[in-house]
């Protein structure tokens, strides 16, 4: 016996304009998107209570000006089983980081063209720590 071939319905014509409008209205947003990377060196945080900064993270080709974050990636390393307070900033404003990796939307709106930096502090009881592998990755349009 030979299995019947079902058949999709066709789509109402009345939704063809608004599926146009979805359509280019994504394109629009995938022209005008862009993205930068940066790295920083490593770096030591040895002083308990007071920030380590790291190098700033520019942009290699500038975005256009007038152009706004809309998420940042970042990641960090430290050895195994070590802990630190992290936050990431903006001239304009920080976030803090929960974890050694992820993204955020927190400094979405901002200017794209803006360095950024890590910002690290001891946890009460740490001994110093290196934190290498430091990397973001700024989306904007």
């Amino acid at each position: 016996m030979r299995p019947s071939r079902r058949f999709a319905p066709r789509p109402d014509r009345r939704c063809w304009p608004a599926l146009a409008l979805l359509l280019a209205v994504a394109s629009t947003e995938l022209q005008a998107a862009g993205s930068w990377v940066a790295e920083a060196p490593a770096l030591r945080v040895s002083v308990l209570g007071r920030d380590t900064v790291s190098a700033a993270l520019r942009p290699g080709g500038m975005p256009a000006e007038g152009e706004a974050i809309t998420s940042i990636t970042w990641r960090y390393r430290l050895p195994p089983g070590r802990a630190l307070n992290a936050r990431l900033c903006h001239p304009a404003g920080c976030v803090a980081l929960p974890a050694m990796r992820g993204t955020t939307r927190a400094l979405a709106g901002l200017p794209a063209d803006a360095p950024l930096a890590f910002h690290f502090s001891l946890p009460r009881g740490e001994d110093p720590i290196r934190v290498g592998g430091l990397q973001v990755i700024v989306n904007h349009r």
